[in-house]
C-alpha cells in the first residue's frame, strides 16, 4: 500500500508527477540489438492501443566502479528472473495465452507486410503488445479482459499454420483441444471477467480472477485470516502475503507457500542463485544481511524471515546500489492479503536526494503541526531514508508500468520501531517530463492563461514535491490505535484507496507551508497552486479519460483522488472554494481560494487518520462510495470526446534497459548498458531466455 502511481491523464494536465549471459559469445550476440548512443535519445518509442511506450536513460551508469556495475547485473538477472511469477498471479492461464502468443507472434508479423490478412495481423500485434504490458489478459490499471479485435478465426488459422512443438501444449492435447481450451479463455468476454472486482456487495473473491484464491469464497478467506491474527500483537507476521489460499479435495482451506520449496520453485530458485551471486559483491556489511535475509525468505518462506529481511533493509543506509524484490504490494488482491512479485534495481542519486532528504529530516515537525488528532499522532517517528534514485531495470508488477515513488516496508509495526525507506524514481520522473512536455492537455483543460504558465513553469518541481511527501512523511505519518489492527482486517476492501488518500493529503496540506521555504526546496508559492490547480483538475475531470463510458471507478488511486477532489468540492461549495465552471461549451475546474481549500485537505486527512486510526470500516465505505467511485456519465463523455482530439495515450510504460555483462575466465569483468527500442522484441527475448515455470502452477 505504499506505493505512487499517477495516471498519464494527469502527468499530461500538469507536466508534474505527484513502482543469463553465461559467457562472452552470448553477451556479445545481443549487443547489435540495441543502442548505447545515448546523443540522440528518443523518450517515446511508439503507441498503440491505449498505450504509449518511453525508455528512460540511467545517468551515471559508465560512472560506476565495476563491482558496483557486477552487482547491478546480477540484481537485474533475480529481478528477471521472476517474471513468470506476475503472469501466474494475475490469472491461472496467462502463461499458457502469452506463450501462445510468443509462438504466433512472428508469422502474424509476415502477414503484417501485406495482403488481405493484413488488418487482421495488425489487430493481433496490438492484442499480444497489450497482454506483454498488462502481464496478462486483463488490462494493467482498469484489470477488466482484454478482448483482441481479430477474429478467433484469424487466431485459428495461426494456430493451425504453427509448429505443434511451438505451442504450449498439455500432455497428450491435440491442436483442436488446445484450440478448444484457449478460444475462450482469450476471445469470450463472460470468461474471466474482471481480474480484481471491487464492487460493494459482490463475493469479492468468486467474482475475481486474480490468481491467489482457487475454490474460496470471501466469507471462507475472511474467516480463515480472522482464526489467525491476534489484533493483540504487536508484531504481527503478513499473513497470506507469499501464498495462494485454496481449498483442497477434503474442503479444507490451505495456503500454497511460493517458496523455493513450495509455489513457483523454479523461478524463485533461479532468482536466489542470481541473489547468492550478488552476496559476493555486496558494497557493505549491512547491504550483505539484508541479501542473506532475502535469500533465506526466499528459500523458506517463511514471513518472520520476511520481516527480519525489512529490518535489514532499512538499516542498510549507507549503500549506493539498493533494490525492491519480493512479493510486496497487495492492490491485486481483493481481500489485501496477497503480494504480487515486483523488482527495482536502482542506485542512489546523491545530487536529487538532497530536496528529499530535507523533507525527511523534518519529518517530525510535520507530524507535530499535522492536522490529525494528537491521539493519532507519532511521538517519535523515526528511521526515514529518503533517497532520488536512478532506476536501472524493473520487472514483475513494476514493469512495463512502474510507480513513480515508492515507500516501504509495508508491516505497520517494523515502520514504527526501525523506520522506513522513501524514494522517488528521478529518471522515471525525467522521461515522463520529457515524453509529456507537448501533450496537448494542458492547453485543452486547463481554463486560465495563469493557470497554464503556473503549470509550465513550477509544475514539475510540484509534483517531485507531492511524491516526496506523500513517500515520506505521508504513509510515515500518524498510527493505529493499539488492538484495532492492521487496515487490511479493518477497513478491507477500503484500506489502499484510504492509505493512498491518506497520503495525498499530507503532501497537500504541506505543499503551501512556509516550512518548504525554510528548508530550501521551494522559493514560491505559485508552487503550492500549480500541484493544487493539476490534482483537482484531475481528481475531477482528466483521470476519467481512463475509464469507458458507463463505468465506475475501481482502482484504488483513482478512487482516491477522486474521492478527496470531490470531498472538498462538496464541502467548499458554500463558500466557492471550487466550482466546476463552463466557457465555450467546456467544463473547466477553478480554485477560487486556495487558503481555504488547504484547510479543506487539513480537515479530510484529520478524518481519513481517524478513520485508520479506529478502523471505522463504516465511514471508509461511505467515503469511497459516496466521493470516489460513481461518475457523472454527461461530464465524462465530454472529456473523453475533448480528449480524443489530442490523440495521445492516458497509459504509459517503459521498456527496459538491457545490462550485457563482458565475461573473461568465468568472471564479470565489466557491465555495458543497452537501450532497447523495440518493445515486441523485448517482451519476445524475455519469453525466450526467463520462461522458468510451467503453463500451470
Amino acid at each position: 500500500m505504499k506505493r505512487m502511481v499517477l495516471p498519464a491523464a494527469l502527468l499530461l494536465g500538469s507536466l508534474s508527477l505527484v513502482h543469463c549471459s553465461s559467457n562472452k559469445t552470448d553477451a556479445e550476440s545481443t549487443a547489435t540489438t540495441a543502442s548505447t548512443d545515448t546523443s540522440d535519445f528518443k523518450v517515446v518509442s511508439e503507441q498503440f492501443a491505449d498505450l504509449r511506450m518511453l525508455r528512460y536513460q540511467v545517468p551515471g551508469f559508465e560512472a560506476l566502479p565495476a563491482k558496483q556495475k557486477e552487482l547491478l547485473y546480477y540484481l537485474y538477472e533475480a529481478g528477471l528472473s521472476g517474471r513468470d511469477i506476475i503472469y501466474d498471479q494475475n490469472y491461472k492461464h496467462n502463461l499458457r495465452v502469452r506463450r501462445t502468443l510468443e509462438a504466433l507472434y512472428p508469422a502474424n508479423q509476415q502477414n503484417l507486410s501485406g495482403g488481405d490478412k493484413a488488418d487482421e495481423a495488425k489487430k493481433f500485434d496490438v492484442y499480444a503488445k497489450r497482454v506483454w504490458f498488462s502481464n496478462g489478459i486483463h488490462h494493467h490499471y482498469s484489470t477488466r479482459k482484454m478482448l483482441p479485435e481479430c477474429s478467433a478465426d484469424y487466431f485459428a488459422s495461426l494456430v493451425r499454420a504453427a509448429d505443434p512443438k511451438t505451442l504450449p501444449l498439455q500432455p497428450n492435447e491435440t491442436v483442436d483441444q488446445f484450440l478448444a481450451a484457449i478460444t475462450p479463455i482469450i476471445f469470450d468476454p463472460n470468461v474471466a471477467a474482471k481480474q480484481v472486482n471491487q464492487e460493494a456487495g459482490a463475493d469479492l473473491l468468486q467474482t475475481s480472477a486474480t490468481n491467489f484464491y482457487e475454490g474460496v469464497t470471501q466469507a471462507e478467506a475472511e474467516a480463515f485470516y480472522a482464526k489467525k491474527i491476534d489484533k493483540k500483537d504487536q508484531q504481527p507476521i503478513s499473513y497470506g502475503l507469499n501464498s495462494k489460499l485454496v481449498k483442497n479435495s477434503a474442503g479444507q482451506l490451505e495456503e500454497r507457500v511460493w517458496s523455493a520449496q513450495g509455489m513457483y520453485a523454479p523461478a524463485i530458485k533461479k532468482i536466489i542463485f542470481w541473489l547468492e551471486k550478488a552476496l559476493t559483491v555486496t558494497e557493505t556489511a549491512e547491504q550483505k544481511e539484508a541479501l542473506s535475509k532475502l535469500i533465506s525468505y526466499y528459500k523458506t518462506g517463511s514471513l518472520k524471515t520476511w520481516d527480519e529481511y525489512n529490518i535489514a533493509w532499512v538499516k542498510d543506509t549507507q549503500s549506493l546500489v539498493d533494490v525492491v524484490n519480493g512479493f510486496i504490494e497487495v492492490y491485486d488482491d481483493p481481500l489485501g492479503y496477497r503480494a504480487s512479485y515486483e523488482s527495482v534495481v536502482s542506485f542512489k542519486d546523491l545530487e536529487a536526494t538532497k530536496r528529499i532528504k530535507a523533507i525527511g529530516d523534518q519529518a517530525q515537525w510535520f507530524e507535530d503541526n499535522s492536522t490529525i488528532l494528537p491521539q493519532h499522532k507519532k511521538k517519535n517517528v523515526v528511521g526515514i531514508t529518503a533517497k532520488v534514485i536512478t532506476v536501472v531495470a524493473e520487472s514483475g508488477d513494476a514493469a512495463p508500468a512502474t510507480p513513480i515513488g515508492i515507500n516501504l516496508p509495508n508491516a505497520t509495526w517494523i515502520r514504527a520501531a526501525h523506520g522506513s525507506k522513501s524514494v522517488n524514481l528521478g529518471n522515471i520522473v525525467e522521461a515522463y517530463d520529457q515524453a509529456n512536455a507537448s501533450s496537448g492537455m494542458l492547453d485543452e483543460f486547463a481554463l486560465t492563461d495563469a493557470e497554464r504558465t503556473r503549470a509550465r513553469q513550477y509544475g514539475a518541481l510540484a509534483g517531485k514535491l507531492h511524491t516526496d511527501m506523500h513517500e515520506v512523511i505521508g504513509h510515515a505519518s500518524g498510527q493505529i490505535n493499539p488492538g484495532v489492527g492492521t487496515t487490511k482486517e479493518t477497513l478491507k476492501s477500503y484500506a489502499s484507496a484510504i492509505e493512498e488518500g491518506r497520503a495525498d493529503l499530507v503532501a497537500l496540506y504541506y505543499l503551501p507551508d512556509p516550512k518548504l521555504q525554510e528548508i530550501g526546496v521551494t522559493k514560491s508559492a505559485d508552487v503550492a497552486k500549480a500541484e493544487y490547480d493539476g490534482y483537482l483538475r484531475g481528481g475531477l475531470m482528466t483521470q476519467l479519460t481512463r475509464l469507458q463510458p458507463g463505468e465506475t471507478v475501481e482502482e484504488a488511486h483513482m478512487r482516491n483522488r477522486q474521492m478527496v477532489a470531490k470531498w472538498v468540492y462538496e464541502k467548499g461549495k458554500k463558500d466557492n472554494v471550487v466550482e466546476m465552471v463552463k466557457q465555450n461549451g467546456k467544463t473547466y475546474v477553478r480554485i477560487n481560494d486556495y487558503d481555504k481549500l488547504r484547510g479543506l485537505f487539513g480537515q479530510l486527512l484529520r478524518e481519513l487518520q481517524r478513520v485508520t486510526s479506529e478502523g471505522d470500516h463504516a465511514a471508509a465505505k461511505n467515503l469511497i462510495e459516496t466521493y470516489g467511485v460513481q461518475v457523472d456519465q454527461a461530464l465524462h463523455k465530454e472529456v473523453l470526446e475533448r480528449y480524443k482530439k489530442l490523440n495521445i495515450a492516458p497509459y504509459q510504460g517503459f521498456i527496459q534497459p538491457r545490462l550485457v555483462p563482458t565475461i573473461n575466465d568465468g568472471k564479470v569483468t565489466d557491465v555495458k548498458l543497452e537501450y532497447p527500442t523495440d518493445f515486441a522484441k523485448q517482451m519476445l527475448e524475455y519469453g525466450q531466455k526467463y520462461s522458468l515455470l510451467p503453463n500451470y502452477n
